[in-house]
């Protein structure tokens, strides 16, 4: 198989998602390792993929700035993974190259016009990771495992480490702490009332625990609220970091206590101590870390055994309080004390029935 010299990804999303897709850059870059390859994605959340060894360009991208894209003497590539249902993306990944990888979309005339289509072959994927492998099942390529790839240089670690000895931060454990996910998701947040008294009862355990308080400005009585109640053993640094300082931060912790998030799969990148929370509507079968050596996702008891939704019978009304706090607390003693779970997620990634068939078409498009 000739191997292509540049390739295309798009993915314009959010800061979780963004990271999602980690997997498929890794699996291309291993097929073709010389190829260059193009991410194009949401302007505030690339900067998540920055400094990644499998990317060799990271640009931006939206569906307004798409139509103006890729007219004139534009690069061109030799296949593009196109991630989404948005039109204005499809065109312009159709202009820049003739092999255009997508999902199916709204539009049959744009369908005819792509190279494949994934999700054709009959795999149901039960995970994000999964489902966003899917764009590359049709060139016949195997995943680079399934955890999310972050990057922490030696300057922004640097950077962290004089951080914390300025503000005179110092505890054993260092626990940080991610209470909000962003407003449309607030279902998925734990009750403020929950962390305070889980905080709480690990410092009745751990008299020299220090806790780090991450998240944005929007969730900032919360944090607060979180702050104030840990007097002298807790410092903010919600609404306070970008991105890059936040994951060189969370670098820095001895464990993590976070609900699903963006800055949860940043930390889930740290293969560090964490336990992490899932409503029934979003289950760690779909979004936990895979191939974690040491976290342990809680799911709301609907969702437990790994039940779907909707099968679990959940809705967005569905309360987090459900999720006791004895509960949580019991995984961080568990984690505390060197006993890790098995890692989370390993799901089989068969090679489509048509791969071959597949591949030959690809082939002979060189």
């Amino acid at each position: 198989m000739n191997s292509p010299a540049r390739i295309l990804v798009i993915n314009v999303t959010r800061i979780g998602d963004t990271l999602l897709t980690t997997p498929v850059l890794r699996a291309l870059k291993k097929a073709w390792p010389q190829a260059h390859l193009t991410f194009a994605g949401h302007r505030k959340r690339i900067e998540v993929l920055r400094h990644l060894p499998f990317i060799d360009r990271l640009t931006f991208i939206d569906k307004k700035f798409a139509p103006f894209l890729g007219r004139f003497g534009a690069q061109r590539y030799d296949i593009a993974l196109v991630y989404g249902n948005d039109a204005s993306l499809i065109e312009y990944a159709l202009r820049v190259t003739d092999k255009v990888i997508a999902f199916r979309q709204p539009s049959e005339d744009l369908n005819l016009r792509l190279f494949a289509i994934a999700r054709e072959d009959g795999f149901q994927p039960n995970h994000a990771v999964t489902l966003n492998l899917c764009l590359v099942r049709p060139l016949g390529l195997e995943p680079e495992g399934f955890n999310v790839s972050y990057v922490v240089t030696p300057e922004e670690d640097a950077w962290a480490k004089t951080t914390l000895v300025r503000q005179r931060v110092s505890g054993n454990p260092l626990v940080g702490m991610q209470i909000a996910s962003f407003p449309t998701k607030g279902h998925r947040d734990w009750p403020i009332e929950n962390f305070i008294e889980l905080t709480g009862r690990i410092l009745n355990q751990h008299q020299d625990a220090h806790f780090l308080i991450f998240g944005g400005p929007l969730e900032a009585d919360r944090t607060h609220r979180l702050y104030t109640s840990l007097a002298g053993h807790a410092t903010l640094f919600a609404g306070r970091l970008t991105l890059r300082e936040t994951g060189a931060l969370m670098n820095q912790v001895d464990i993590y206590v976070g609900v699903d998030t963006g800055p949860t799969h940043i930390m889930s990148s740290r293969g560090k101590p964490m336990v992490t929370m899932y409503h029934p509507t979003a289950p760690s079968s779909a979004l936990g870390p895979m191939h974690h050596p040491c976290c342990f996702a809680l799911d709301h008891p609907l969702a437990e055994g790994g039940k779907p939704w909707p099968d679990n019978g959940s809705n967005f009304d569905t309360p987090m309080s459900d999720i006791a706090v004895e509960t949580v607390l019991d995984k961080v003693e568990t984690l505390l004390a060197g006993r890790y779970p098995p890692p989370l997620h390993n799901p089989p990634f068969p090679t489509p029935e048509n791969a071959a068939t597949i591949r030959q078409a690809f082939t002979a498009a060189y």
